[in-house]
């Protein structure tokens, strides 16, 4: 069972922790992580592309030429794909892009990354975020002065000051509990997790759960 220091949000040493092995000392299954990510950036995709058919191209009633005589190749109308201003054929339709993936192989995906940035020693426990007011400059100067870091996510429960200070600043972004995710993990180097957070998580990714 990994043993971790807790910190305040002056980075100051005030505690120490157990955490799960079964949530953040896991094997790292590169390929689960890999799948899950695609998983979740194909869901935000739109899908909203799209072209005419023929059929859906205003115009072209009208027979262009008579049918025999003209050498030319016969034509029913002009908005075939063949002529300027025509429908596609077989081009891009309105589609979901959502792949279907296990809610045991999102469990265990997020398994892995955590266990792999406590394994590159990148995971930092604090023991709570306290801010008196939503306020972005006091906010960044605690993430530049007290942790000098960039790339952070920081995951805690509901802590509307925290999600309100930190919504702006780059490269830092703040999550709930509920919104972890792997995606987010591997995007960013370092990660802020609260004592509840990691409470929460362990009960939520644990075997016994």
């Amino acid at each position: 069972m990994p043993t971790i220091e807790i910190v305040n949000q002056e980075n100051k040493k005030v505690g120490s922790m157990d955490l799960a092995d079964a949530v953040f000392a896991t094997d790292i299954n590169y390929p689960l992580v890999h799948q899950v990510i695609k998983a979740q950036l194909a869901g935000r995709r739109q899908g909203t592309a799209k072209t005419k058919t023929k059929s859906e191209v205003r115009g072209g009633g009208k027979k262009p030429f008579k049918q025999k005589g003209t050498g030319s190749a016969r034509q029913g109308s002009t908005r075939s794909s063949l002529n300027v201003g025509g429908g596609q054929n077989f081009g891009p339709q309105p589609r979901s892009y959502e792949q279907s993936t296990p809610k045991e192989m999102m469990r265990g995906a997020l398994r892995s990354a955590l266990s792999d940035r406590l394994k590159a020693k990148r995971l930092l426990i604090v023991d709570e975020f306290k801010f008196a007011n939503a306020k972005t400059k006091v906010f960044a100067e605690m993430m530049t002065k007290n942790f000098k870091l960039e790339k952070v996510l920081i995951v805690d429960e509901k802590n509307l000051n925290l999600e309100l200070s930190g919504r702006n600043v780059p490269k830092v972004r703040v999550l709930r509990t509920e919104g972890l995710n792997v995606y987010d993990i591997v995007r960013h180097e370092w990660i802020f997790m609260t004592k509840k957070a990691v409470a929460t998580i362990t009960a939520r990714l644990s075997n016994e759960a």
